[in-house]
């Protein structure tokens, strides 16, 4: 029975997952109104059709012109509770964070949930430096969470007073995902820029 209704159920989960994703892509790259998915596969990337999977992807957001307003990379990293998965916007002009949106969390009510509610803690993502270093494989500084009141440089993120741990699982979920992704977000610039024509 449980199987049955599981089999049943699947393709509704699936398509509101994939409408949740839609939706998450637009919120953390403001000014998008069309994406693309690219596979990425070591250095370099490929367009991905639509409903297309691959174990690592980003999604380029273009506006009404076809500029690329940026790319959403998605990270993951073990919370308090369990795995936080969460989407960011990346924009290669700025090199920088401008946005992010928790995609699946289970962290405390109250405290560590507010990771996805919290405006200041989400103001964190709007501006926060990821820049290439010189030799374009990784980030130059660590992005990473800091307890309430103790940040002092642009890459590092203001925690939630009493969710420390939740805090310090968003920096290191956005530096894993940023120190692998992003270098090879720029070298494939041309190709992104090209993809909303």
């Amino acid at each position: 029975l449980i199987v049955g209704v599981f089999q049943l159920t699947l393709p509704r989960i699936t398509e509101n997952k994939r409408i949740a994703l839609e939706q998450a892509i637009f919120e953390v790259l403001p000014g998008a109104v069309t994406k693309q998915a690219y596979a990425v596969d070591g250095a370099s990337i490929t367009p991905l059709e639509e409903g297309i999977k691959a174990p690592t992807q980003i999604y380029a957001g273009y506006d009404d012109a076809g500029k690329l307003v940026g790319v959403a990379i998605e990270g993951a990293a073990m919370g308090y509770a369990d795995v936080i998965r969460a989407l960011y916007g990346y924009s290669l002009e700025k090199q920088c964070a401008i946005g992010m949106t928790v995609l699946e969390s289970k962290e405390t009510p109250g405290l560590g949930d507010k990771i996805s509610k919290d405006e200041k803690f989400q103001s964190n993502f709007d501006g926060l430096q990821m820049q290439l270093n010189e030799s374009r494989d990784g980030l130059t500084e660590v992005v990473k969470g800091k307890k309430s009141g103790t940040k002092e440089n642009p890459w590092e993120i203001d925690g939630i007073t009493g969710a420390t741990i939740s805090s310090v699982a968003m920096g290191k979920l956005i530096n894993e995902s940023g120190q692998v992704l992003v270098p090879v977000v720029m070298k494939e610039r041309a190709t992104l820029e090209a993809g909303g024509s």
